[in-house]
């Protein structure tokens, strides 16, 4: 079994890491099984490296990055909104709209986020409620399940403790590939008031989707710490397969650094 952890600074880094260590002689279907990535500075990346894998994804007719981020953690929004309550009532009125672009008919990650499927109408913001565990668990009232979802539940620790936000809807997501990829993001809390994300995936298709993912993952992650008024720590990414799609030829001049892609 091919496999693989990789642990860089910032988001371009962890991604030409793992790009790398799909792209191998011995390795001719370029896919990996229960894969790490570890990201120490995730709201940090390279943006000539992005512009220029940018310009070869739409060569390709993908979305840009900025909208695969985007349906993590809408950043644009966020910053017109008040309050992480404001935030996720203003999503949840134009999701209906957002589930109508191409790509979105079963809807969004953040979607998930802010309107889990229940049984009320509106769903579970599981948002709201994980910042407000985090922000109680930081003032030393030691909650030890700050967040229990379905079979998500964290374990009790006097130093650190965890929060969790589920994304797969168990009897609902059926199909074998598709949305949800992201099955689950779980949150810690160290002694040193910094909060640690890790997110499983069941799949992560690298050129399609990882590097945007890897940016919406760590914006999430930021904007949690900066609303229950703690640091933001490290991103751990988990995928149960891995695999470097996309044109390689024309990657491998970025993944080397031997100069510009040829789009």
């Amino acid at each position: 079994m091919h496999t693989f952890t990789v642990a860089e600074r910032d988001v371009t880094q962890a991604w030409v890491a793992a790009c790398n260590k799909l792209d191998r002689k011995d390795n001719p279907g370029r896919t990996c099984l229960h894969t790490v990535v570890r990201i120490a500075e995730p709201t940090h990346d390279d943006a000539a490296f992005r512009a220029e894998l940018d310009r070869l994804r739409t060569a390709h007719g993908l979305w840009p990055l900025e909208t695969v981020a985007s349906t993590l953690f809408p950043a644009t929004l966020a910053a017109r909104s008040a309050s992480p309550g404001d935030l996720a009532e203003r999503y949840r009125r134009m999701y209906p709209v957002v589930k109508r672009y191409p790509g979105n008919s079963r809807g969004t990650y953040f979607g998930r986020l802010v309107s889990y499927p229940a049984a009320s109408k509106s769903g579970v913001d599981q948002l709201g409620t994980v910042i407000s565990r985090l922000r109680t668990q930081a003032t030393g009232t030691k909650i030890a399940a700050a967040y229990e979802i379905d079979l998500a539940a964290a374990a009790d620790a006097e130093e650190e403790t965890g929060a969790d936000i589920l994304v797969h809807t168990a009897g609902k997501d059926n199909s074998y590939i598709g949305f949800p990829c992201l099955s689950h993001i779980s949150l810690q809390l160290d002694r040193d008031l910094r909060v640690h994300a890790a997110a499983l995936y069941r799949s992560h298709f690298m050129f399609e989707r990882a590097y945007g993912n890897y940016l919406g993952l760590g914006r999430l992650l930021a904007y949690i710490a900066e609303q229950a008024e703690l640091a933001c720590g490290t991103l751990t990414v988990v995928a149960g397969h891995a695999r470097l799609d996309g044109p390689i030829t024309q990657l491998r001049p970025l993944l080397t650094g031997t100069g510009r892609l040829a789009a």
